[in-house]
């Protein structure tokens, strides 16, 4: 995935605080998908309709504009698939920040004030 991938590299990095509630937004849309999955799973199926060409038609439109590239149910998928692999970026991420500061600490702690009194 790209978005680690980012992460990894340092190219991009998160505070805690930041990084906790994008986490816990993700896992919330993530727990939604998986409460209501078996009931959205019913778009890519044919809704019952008449036996009469035009809602043969209608029942076989819908499942495919449900289903196609670009359709819901195929987009829901695809969020189910990549929010945990976005939850992962961001704990890298978070841990690239918490490095970083570290690391800008230690350097600013080597540095001893060059006062002297005159």
């Amino acid at each position: 995935m790209e978005l680690k991938q980012l992460a990894q590299r340092g190219g991009f990095a998160i505070d805690e605080n930041t990084g906790d509630r994008m986490i816990s937004a993700l896992e919330d849309m993530l727990d939604a998908l998986e409460a209501r999955w078996s009931e959205l799973e019913k778009l890519g199926k044919a809704p019952p309709l008449s036996t009469t060409s035009t809602a043969q038609w209608v029942s076989q439109h819908t499942v495919q504009t449900a289903s196609d590239d670009r359709g819901l149910l195929t987009q829901l998928q695809n969020a189910r698939t990549e929010l945990p692999q976005y939850i992962d970026a961001i704990r890298e991420a978070k841990r690239r920040y918490s490095d970083t500061e570290s690391g800008t600490q230690s350097t600013l702690d080597g540095f001893k004030p060059g006062l002297t009194d005159s």
